[in-house]
């Protein structure tokens, strides 16, 4: 699942839809005039990929442009905008968007420069397209989603895009379903409350880390890549157990396997290269953690003064000998009652560090660290609050967390 503090921060293929799409500027002043020299001039594509969903078979958003500016802090009516249009607006399952699969949204010619801030304008739900961004939850039927205004007029999106003369730009959007879909309460409603990264994308012969699992764990199992306990990309595992972790900004993470009735799994200093995709370990010898009992941390989060809804998050964390910190379980609270219900493992977590060129993983329990303790952190936007949890021999429930 892809991050900032709170809200930074979904198998089959959907075929890829290039459009070519001359960039909108923001009223500079030229009005009709031709485009600048072909060496000012380089290209930006951009598709959307996400993490895997909590409790839904389906998650459902349409995208109706894409709007990019050289300021961060550059206003909605500002000149210096380009657009990038989808006409119509690509509806869009977030839950077929795994295992570094990609939705194209096109791409457009704008000037050279860096971009610094990205608008991810969504359709509306109206009389045309009333299911326009829609939720199935598992079992249920399919209900439109409430979007709040600022996701139809443009998502802000921090962004760090260098557009060079006559190159072109590729990034990824990474739409973290999970953590985007707000119940309300026993209404049968949902908020839409999109949590998007910007990615850099180079190949795919780059930026992916591969693995296995057992198959018998696919189906609930979940892979991502943290650091310091945040994750930067989530998957699930196909049904023969492989994961694909991808794209992912280079650098060293903590990779981390939660499969329901198992311990948490762990491999530290896993490299992303910009040249070469990195392989944990052969299908011929694949992850399969200890099992694990399981219990429940549950609760409710208020916040002083009240605001409905209620936007925060619930993360449960837990931390090895030596380290490191990781994410085991996450959510977002109930809209309406600010609930919130995690299922933890109660057995020792296990780690390995990565071996490059390595067949087979050999993971240690990490018998020094209480089993079932966590940190359990509640956070919106700009506050957050920590309880220490043990789940280790029974359910921690009616837990109740205030913030500020």
């Amino acid at each position: 699942m892809s991050i900032a503090p709170a809200f930074a921060v979904f198998r089959p293929i959907i075929a890829s839809l290039a459009l070519t799409l001359g960039a909108c500027g923001g009223g500079g002043g030229d009005g009709g005039t031709s485009p600048p020299p072909a060496s000012t001039m380089g290209s930006l594509r951009v598709a959307l990929t996400d993490a895997p969903s909590c409790g839904y078979e389906h998650v459902f958003v349409s995208v109706q442009k894409l709007r990019v500016h050289q300021s961060s802090n550059a206003a909605d009516g500002d000149a210096g905008w380009s657009e990038l249009v989808l006409a119509p607006a690509k509806r869009v399952d977030l839950l077929t968007l795994t295992n570094g699969m990609l939705s194209e949204l096109g791409q457009t010619a704008l000037p050279a420069g860096k971009y610094t801030q990205l608008r991810l304008v969504l359709a509306a739900n109206d009389g045309a397209n009333p299911m326009a961004n829609a939720v199935m939850p598992t079992g249920g039927q399919e209900v439109a989603m409430n979007t709040p205004s600022a996701v139809q007029s443009g998502l802000k999106l921090n962004a760090n895009i260098d557009v060079a003369a006559d190159q072109m730009a590729d990034m990824v959007l990474d739409f973290d379903a999970c953590r985007s879909v707000v119940r309300l309460g026993h209404s049968g409603g949902f908020n839409l409350k999109p949590v998007v990264a910007v990615l850099p994308r180079l190949s795919d012969a780059a930026q992916r880390v591969i693995g296995y699992v057992v198959p018998a764990l696919a189906a609930g199992t979940q892979v991502s890549a943290q650091l310091n306990g945040v994750p930067i990309k989530s998957t699930v595992p196909d049904a023969m157990g492989k994961f694909v972790l991808a794209p992912l900004p280079v650098g060293n993470y903590d990779v981390v396997i939660q499969s329901t009735g198992r311990a948490t799994a762990t491999v530290t200093g896993v490299p992303v290269s910009s040249t070469a995709n990195t392989t944990l370990n052969a299908a011929s010898a694949p992850i399969d953690p200890p099992p694990s009992g399981q219990h429940l941390a549950s609760g409710t989060v208020t916040l002083s003064p009240a605001v409905s809804p209620i936007e925060a998050m619930v993360v449960a964390r837990k931390t090895y000998t030596g380290g490191p910190t990781v994410e085991v379980a996450a959510m977002p609270v109930d809209g309406l009652s600010g609930a919130f219900s995690l299922s933890l493992p109660s057995a020792a977590p296990v780690k390995t560090a990565y071996l490059a060129n390595a067949t087979a993983l050999s993971f240690l329990a990490d018998t020094a660290t209480p089993t079932g303790k966590y940190s359990l952190v509640a956070s919106t936007a700009t506050l957050s609050k920590t309880l220490a949890i043990d789940v280790s021999s029974s359910d921690a429930l009616a837990l109740s967390l205030t913030l500020p």
